[in-house]
C-alpha cells in the first residue's frame, strides 16, 4: 500500500450529524498538489472543513502522515496543519505584519510573544509572497489581492506540511491569480508543502494540479490526473453544462456555436481561423470549416462552434470526398473567408478551392485581422 502523506478512509462529512457527502476514501502524496473542483455547493468547503477539524467527521477517519487528525492536540495539528479560508476577516487595529506574525502562536507561549527567530520567519513569510513592503500598513486597507497574498503568508509561517486553501484565488483578478498559484506550486515543489484547496476556476486547476478531486452529489465522481478528468463529457457530466462546452485542449469553457445552416465557409489552417470563428460566433452567423486536419489546432475549436467541419487525416493529401464537400457548401454558402492558409504539397487543392470562390464572386481574404 502507498505510504501518503494524508489519507482519507471511508470518510463521510456534513452538518448536524446528517452526511453531504460519503465513503471518500483518497491519498494525498507529500509534496502534491490537489484540487478540488465541482459545482457551488457540492461540499468542496465541507471536505476541507472536515480535514482540518473545523466540522466534526460523520463516519471514517483523516490520517496525517500516520497519525489520525482527531487523535492530534489542536497546538500539534496547528504546527504541522495551516488553512487560508474565503471567509474575509476583519480584524481590528492590525497592521499585515500583525496578522503574518500570528502564524507563529502555535510555537510561543501563553503570552504569545514572538522570539527573533519567529519574526524572522515573519519576515520571510513575507518576502515569498511579495509582501514585504505591506508590513506596516493596515489589514482593512489593503487590497483583495494583498490580503490573500498576507493570509498566506500567514500560513507560510506556520511551517506546515500541509496547506489547506478554500478558493485561495476568489476576489483576485487575473495577475495576482498567477501570482498566488505560482507560489504555492514553488512551494510544494522546492519545499514538499502538500497543498490541498478548492478552486473554481478549472482552467487554473488544470494547468497547476498534480491530482484532481471532482466533488458531485453524495461521492466523488472522479479522482485521479488532470490528463484522466479534463475530458469533454467528465467535465460536462460534473457542471451539468447544457449551454456551452469545455475544451480540454485549450482548458477553456466556449459559448455554444450560432445554429442553422452555415451562411460562410472559413477555409483556414494552423490557427488562422480561431479569430474568425469567434468573431462569427459573437455575431451569431452561422458557419462551416473547412478543411482541417484533424490534428491542427483550428479543428480543435472548429469542431465546437462550427454548424459543419469538413475534416481529412492528418498527413494526408486532401481526398475527393472531403473536397467535394467543401465545393458543396460553397454553393450553399454566401460568402467564403479565406483566413490565410499556407499551401504545400498535403493541401494544395486549397488554391483550386480559392479559385473557384473567386470565381462564384465569394471569396473574401482576411488580412491583419481585417476582412478585405
Amino acid at each position: 500500500m502507498a505510504d501518503y502523506h494524508l489519507k482519507m478512509n471511508n470518510l463521510s462529512v456534513g452538518y448536524n450529524g446528517k452526511p453531504l457527502i460519503r465513503d471518500i476514501n483518497i491519498g494525498v502524496s507529500k509534496g502534491e498538489i490537489v484540487t478540488l473542483i465541482g459545482p457551488n455547493g457540492s461540499g468542496k468547503s465541507t471536505i476541507l472543513k472536515s480535514i482540518t477539524r473545523q466540522l466534526k467527521l460523520i463516519a471514517g477517519t483523516v490520517v496525517f502522515d500516520r497519525e489520525s487528525i482527531g487523535e492530534m492536540s489542536f497546538k500539534a495539528l496547528s504546527t504541522r496543519m495551516s488553512v487560508v479560508l474565503t471567509e474575509r476577516m476583519k480584524p481590528e487595529l492590525m497592521t499585515c505584519h500583525d496578522i503574518v506574525a500570528t502564524g507563529r502562536y502555535p510555537y510561543t507561549g501563553r503570552l504569545g510573544i514572538l522570539n527573533r527567530e519567529d519574526e524572522e520567519k515573519v519576515e520571510e513569510a513575507m518576502r515569498a509572497v511579495h509582501a514585504e513592503d505591506l508590513g506596516a500598513r493596515d489589514f482593512n486597507n489593503i487590497s483583495d489581492g494583498q490580503r490573500q497574498r498576507v493570509l498566506l503568508a500567514r500560513a507560510i509561517c506556520q511551517d506546515p506540511e500541509i496547506i489547506i486553501l478554500d478558493e485561495p484565488t476568489s476576489f483576485l483578478d487575473i495577475r495576482h491569480k498567477l501570482e498566488l498559484l505560482s507560489i504555492l506550486r514553488n512551494m510544494a515543489k522546492r519545499k514538499r508543502i502538500t497543498v490541498i484547496m478548492s478552486l473554481h476556476e478549472i482552467d487554473l486547476a488544470q494547468k497547476i494540479s498534480d491530482k484532481i478531486l471532482c466533488v458531485k452529489g453524495e461521492w466523488i465522481s472522479h479522482f485521479g490526473r488532470p490528463d484522466e478528468i479534463f475530458k469533454e463529457e467528465t467535465i460536462r457530466e460534473l457542471y451539468d453544462i447544457d449551454n456551452g462546452y469545455f475544451d480540454p485542449c485549450f482548458g477553456s469553457i466556449e459559448l455554444p456555436g450560432p445554429g442553422g445552416m452555415p451562411r460562410v465557409l472559413v477555409l483556414s489552417a494552423c490557427g488562422t481561423g480561431i479569430p474568425v470563428y469567434r468573431r462569427l460566433q459573437k455575431e451569431q452567423i452561422p458557419f462551416a470549416a473547412a478543411i482541417l486536419y484533424k490534428n491542427d489546432i483550428d479543428y480543435r475549436l472548429a469542431r465546437l462552434l462550427a454548424s459543419e467541419v469538413v475534416a481529412e487525416e492528418p498527413f494526408r493529401e486532401i481526398g475527393d470526398e472531403a473536397f467535394s464537400r467543401a465545393l458543396s457548401l460553397m454553393e450553399s454558402c454566401e460568402t467564403v473567408i479565406d483566413a490565410g492558409v499556407e499551401i504545400g504539397p498535403c493541401n494544395r487543392r486549397f488554391s483550386e478551392l480559392f479559385s473557384e470562390a473567386q470565381r462564384q464572386g465569394k471569396l473574401r481574404k482576411l488580412r491583419h485581422e481585417v476582412l478585405e
